[in-house]
Order: structure tokens, then sequence, then C-alpha cells
């Protein structure tokens, strides 16, 4: 992508991969699941043109970052994931806070970072996963699956080797990739062994944001890698739930905006929509400054409607 240096930063006893473009205040991206850096090229150039020091890493286990022991899913807690940001943080930018801006599982991770050091954040823009607060009886798997039973994507993936073998064996890595990205309505994930997502068929078009291109380059990338990185972050819910038991009922208190589309399957979850909307979510996040809820629009919110996103992002921003 022009324009967009890659270096390789050592931190945390990881080579962290990140990509950058700009000048001023850092702005740091956090991808989710299956994403990687690459899922915030719009953000990274629209914020750079802008004043801003775009920053995006790919992950723990994700991309081109290496040195995680994925065959330890204990090593991918939040608290390791954490541990690794703010590791980042002191390396590239030591003595200020930044602007945090994250996704799925990178917008569980941000939460975790607003949470346990604030001194850190600047000021967070969460896309399609609002603040989850601690269950202090289970932990998140185990909720899916008595909502949703065993044939739940989060519930298949708690088994290690399981997902990866019938990604291998029955689905293909382009294949898998292309279902995921390219379902955007409100219904959960179900991933009945040997069928694919919802018994779908794989021949559907992209959708209209992820070009061939694009579907090549995250695919290119899992050849590489494989899923077990990625996938691991699901299996180590329940070293999250363990290890975050101290700040059970603790507050959020960094200034925050959220941005969801209504057909965003995490919005659409028992419970998520009252929790945003009666008044629990301010509790928790008290310096939540806004909640926006885009019309059709699924959970890849940043790459299906780049342009409303970066709008969002630096009309916030801009405030401090």
């Amino acid at each position: 992508m022009e324009g967009v240096e890659h270096k390789m930063i050592s931190a945390n006893g990881l080579n962290i991969h990140i990509a950058e473009k700009g000048k001023g205040p850092l702005v740091l991206f956090l991808h989710g699941f299956p994403k990687l850096w690459y899922s915030w090229r719009h953000q990274i150039h629209f914020m750079a043109s802008h004043g801003y020091h775009a920053v995006a890493p790919d992950l723990r286990g994700y991309g081109d970052t290496t040195g995680a022991p994925v065959d330890d899913p204990s090593k991918f807690s939040v608290v390791h994931i954490v541990g690794d940001i703010v590791a980042l943080l002191d390396v590239i930018a030591p003595k200020e806070k930044v602007f945090v801006v994250a996704h799925d599982w990178g917008a569980f991770v941000a939460w975790h970072l607003s949470l346990f050091r604030p001194d850190k954040v600047k000021a967070l823009v969460s896309l399609s996963i609002h603040y989850i607060a601690r269950n202090p009886t289970e932990d998140v798997a185990k909720l899916m699956e008595a909502a949703y039973g065993e044939d739940h994507y989060m519930v298949r993936f708690q088994k290690p080797g399981d997902m990866e073998a019938e990604i291998a064996n029955n689905i293909g890595t382009k294949t898998f990739l292309k279902k995921i990205l390219s379902h955007r309505e409100p219904s959960p994930f179900y991933f009945p062994k040997g069928t694919g997502f919802n018994g779908d068929s794989t021949d559907s078009p992209l959708p209209s944001w992820l070009s061939e291109e694009d579907l090549n380059y995250y695919s290119n990338k899992y050849e590489k890698t494989g899923f077990t990185g990625p996938i691991n972050y699901y299996r180590a819910l329940h070293s999250t739930w363990e290890l975050t038991a101290p700040w059970t009922s603790a507050q959020v208190t960094v200034p925050t905006k959220f941005v969801v589309g209504d057909l965003d399957l995490v919005y659409n979850m028992p419970g998520a929509k009252d929790f945003i909307h009666s008044g629990e979510f301010q509790k928790f996040v008290p310096l939540l400054q806004e909640v926006v809820v885009m019309e059709g629009v699924g959970h890849f919110i940043n790459e299906e409607k780049p342009d409303d996103i970066n709008k969002h992002i630096l009309s916030f921003l801009q405030q401090f």
C-alpha cells in the first residue's frame, strides 16, 4: 500500500509487525478476527492525511507478528494481549497517551487496555463490540454454549486442533475466510461439523466492500501462518475470565464512542441491545459520549462503510 511503512518492533517477547503512516498524535488501530492490520487500510490513509500518526499492528498470533507460543492457548488471554499492546506503546509512544480505535477482538482488547491502563489511552472508539462486563459465574464460551448449543462457532473453536483440521481437510483457507467475511446477517454463526457455517453454500459472491485482491491478501497470510493463533483467543476465554476476576464490576474511565451496525451479530445477541441502550453501558463506561447505530450495516463495519467510519473517528478524536 502506497506510503505505508512496515516495521518489526521487539516487545513483550514478541516481534510485533506494525504498519504505520503519518505524523502527529498517535492513533492505534486494533483489528479483530480473522483480520490483520490490513483491515484498517482505509483508516490508515485517512487519518494520516488529517494530521495523525496511524499505527496498526498484527496482534499476537496473527500475520507477520511472531514469537507467540501457539501450542499453548492460555498464552492468548486478554491479559497477555493487553501486555503486548502496553509493551508496544512503551516503544513507539513512551511519553504520551494515545487514541485507540478497535474492532471485534481488537475492541475486546481495547476495552481491557482502557480498564487496566487508562493512563495509556486518551480516548477510545470501539466498533461493533460494546463493553462486555465480566460475568462473575461463567466465562463467555460457556455462556455461548448455554445460549446457542455446541454448534455455535465459539464452542466449536474450543477444542485444540479441531477447527484447524476442519479448515484444512473440508473447507480450505480461502473459502473459510470468504464465508466469515461475507456474513452480514444478525443471526449467529453456527458451524455444524462437516457442513460449513450455517450449512451455507460457498459459491456466493464477495460483498461489495471486499475485493478478490483483499481476500487474497488475507488468504495468503493464513496459508503461511494457519489459524491456531487467532482461534486461541477463543480457547483462552476461560483463562481471561479467571485472570480478570479482580476487575469484576469495575468501570472503564476513558472518553469513548461506540459505533455498531444494526445487522451486527453481536449487537443482536440476547441482552446486547438492552445493555447498550438502557443505561447499563453508561454505568460501566461513565465517559461514554456517544452510541451510533448504523442502519443496514453488518459486523465488518470499518471495511463495509469506511467513509462513514472515518468521519466518526475523526470527529470524535478532534475533540481532544
